[in-house]
């Protein structure tokens, strides 16, 4: 083996496809940027560092101690594996209030009426019903899961 010349690591680039798709991201972030930025530029600056420390800072830690407990009464009983069932439907509800925050809190009533012409009301009562429908077929599937699972379980001998 020799070894000079030292090998120099390939780049690993993927398919032609994934760069031309890549690249285009990249334009229409770098588009969205320049737009987002032409207005007030500060503002978004500080909002953007307002969001990421809030959620570092605050909103991590809670729900990292939330799901922990979650974990460990779960281990408790036994039933780790049953955690996904809670953590699935919390983390799609947590994701749409997240998005949905200014409208679901009123925040945002007026300015949506004005850029849509459409009341505002109702946001809140939309989430919480989505939420209810997420964690109620978190359950079905859990107990159909389980029940199957019940089904096909041998029988003890005595």
């Amino acid at each position: 083996m020799t070894f000079w010349p030292p090998r120099t690591p390939r780049v690993p680039v993927g398919s032609p496809l994934r760069l031309l798709l890549l690249t285009c991201s990249f334009a229409l972030a770098g588009y969205a940027g320049l737009r987002l930025l032409a207005g007030d530029w500060l503002a978004v600056a500080l909002w953007v560092a307002g969001a990421a420390l809030l959620h570092d800072l605050v909103l991590l830690p809670l729900y990292a101690a939330a799901d922990r407990a979650l974990v460990r009464a779960f281990a408790a009983a036994g039933r780790r594996e049953w955690v996904m069932y809670v953590r699935v439907p919390a983390a799609l509800s947590g994701l749409l209030l997240l998005v949905w925050f200014p409208l679901i809190a009123g925040s945002a009533a007026r300015r949506y009426r004005l850029a849509t012409a459409l009341p505002a009301d109702g946001f809140l009562t939309r989430w919480l019903l989505i939420t209810a429908v997420l964690f109620g077929g978190s359950a079905l599937v859990f107990v159909l899961r389980l029940r199957r699972a019940t089904k096909h379980r041998p029988s003890a001998d005595h």
